[in-house]
């Protein structure tokens, strides 16, 4: 697996020298070729082990009271989520371009997220600021809304009962600026450097893919994605698109 400092290097070196440059785009090719390759292979034997087990517990009932059972099926979909984050982290740089209002795609985003909070009776707070005025946007509209969602889905399992989220968005010249804030339990500041870095997560089921592949996302975008945290205070994640 390529880390973020690897790919920043190899970028460098590409700019530096054009031999190198077709010789590093063909590796990273083969590379996620490979990644691809062997996630799928994995992931569907995997697919027909889960479906079996859920047959079984259908049919038979009493094996949930079985030791061991419930966290068998449980590290059973933990594997099949991996490989399907594996698989969508792997092919985060590709996008699919076509032009959209950005505004529509955040309200949408806002809406579904705030259903998503009533569904659960949840007493989060929620709340968005979207102006009219963001225009047209040219870029991947499903894995930018993967990326706002992503960050919106953290700042749940962040805060509290009583917690609140915001979501936030401005344009200032060319340079599209989105936030997701909220006032949870915030990143300590030993781990605030690594939460980009794939594979590292600090939650109990989590994969450690999200966060490194909404930087991927917004970095194939040419944009930044960046942190401001405070323990027990809160978490502001910023977004900026050039236009």
């Amino acid at each position: 697996m390529l880390h973020n400092i690897d790919i920043n290097k190899m970028n460098q070196l590409m700019e530096e020298n054009k031999d190198a440059k077709q010789i590093i785009s063909q590796l990273l090719e083969n590379h996620h070729t490979t990644v691809s390759t062997i996630a799928h292979e994995i992931r569907n034997p995997l697919t027909l082990v889960s479906s079996s087990l859920q047959v079984m517990e259908i049919q038979h009932p009493e094996v949930k009271q079985y030791s061991h059972w419930k966290q068998t099926m449980e590290d059973v979909e933990f594997m099949c989520s991996l490989l399907n984050e594996l698989s969508t982290f792997n092919n985060g740089s590709t996008l699919h371009h076509s032009v959209f209002s950005i505004e529509k795609l955040l309200k949408n985003i806002a809406v579904s997220f705030a259903i998503s909070l009533d569904s659960e009776d949840s007493s989060i707070e929620f709340s968005s600021s979207i102006p009219s005025r963001l225009g047209s946007y040219t870029g991947d509209k499903v894995k930018l809304e993967e990326v706002v969602l992503n960050l919106l889905r953290n700042a749940k399992d962040a805060v509290d009962e009583n917690g609140t989220i915001t979501l936030s968005a401005d344009r200032k010249k060319d340079m599209l600026i989105i936030l997701c804030k909220d006032n949870g339990c915030g990143i300590p500041a030993d781990k605030i450097d690594t939460i980009f870095t794939p594979f590292v997560t600090s939650k109990e089921d989590g994969t450690g893919l999200g966060l490194s592949l909404s930087k991927r996302i917004i970095e194939a975008h040419n944009g930044t994605i960046s942190v401001d945290s405070i323990p027990t205070k809160g978490t502001t994640f910023t977004i900026k698109l050039p236009i």
